[in-house]
């Protein structure tokens, strides 16, 4: 349906996320991928979305001065929120475990940001989850970040990998939004642009 109303329009997905990638196909949205480096680095007195919507934004600037009329650029940012602050992506196991075990038997949020982009115009819609963790065992943790290594994804956790399967005990909000993109309102906002 969006790939026939948006057939005269370039979309620009900045992001090497193969999760975006995937749902952008599943979403039958051609799109090209342009990524560019972005110190992701925020103030410090934002919190929850105010930080993805400033990294989300802040990864559109890049571009803005040479996108033309008929191109919708796309740029996102998820946090895990734990404790009133933000986590970020693990540089080393012992770095992903000590974020499982924060995770443990709690509850935290999962903020997105998805920025839209033209030549004229930008708006950035932004989407809560909250999901919990059963009470995690050290051998779980263990397992986990030895076999599936999440070191690229914020938190320390995907949750369609095996933590996921077996940890998470309840969801409220998007599930999708959880995996890297709240994909309902990618599409009414380019719905909204076609």
């Amino acid at each position: 349906m969006l790939k026939e109303l948006l057939k005269n329009k370039e979309i620009i997905l900045a992001s090497g996320s193969p999760r975006r990638h995937q749902f952008f196909k599943d979403l039958d949205i051609p799109f090209k991928i342009d990524v560019r480096p972005v110190k992701e680095v925020h103030p410090e007195y934002l919190q929850k979305e105010e930080i993805t919507d400033f990294l989300a934004q802040l990864k559109a600037e890049a571009f803005q001065k040479e996108l033309k009329k008929d191109q919708i650029l796309i740029t996102s940012d998820t946090i895990v929120y734990n404790d009133r602050k933000a986590m970020g992506k693990p540089s080393s196991a012992p770095e992903a475990k000590e974020m499982l075990r924060s995770l443990s038997g709690k509850s935290h949020s999962v903020f997105t940001s998805v920025c839209f982009t033209t030549y004229k115009h930008q708006s950035t819609v932004n989407c809560e989850t909250k999901v919990s963790f059963k009470e995690l065992t050290p051998g779980e943790i263990d397992y986990y970040v030895k076999n599936f290594k999440p070191f690229d994804k914020a938190g320390g956790y995907a949750i369609q990998e095996w933590i996921g399967l077996i940890g998470i005990t309840k969801l409220e909000g998007s599930y999708f939004n959880v995996v890297g993109l709240p994909t309902h309102l990618v599409y009414q906002e380019l719905l909204d642009l076609a």
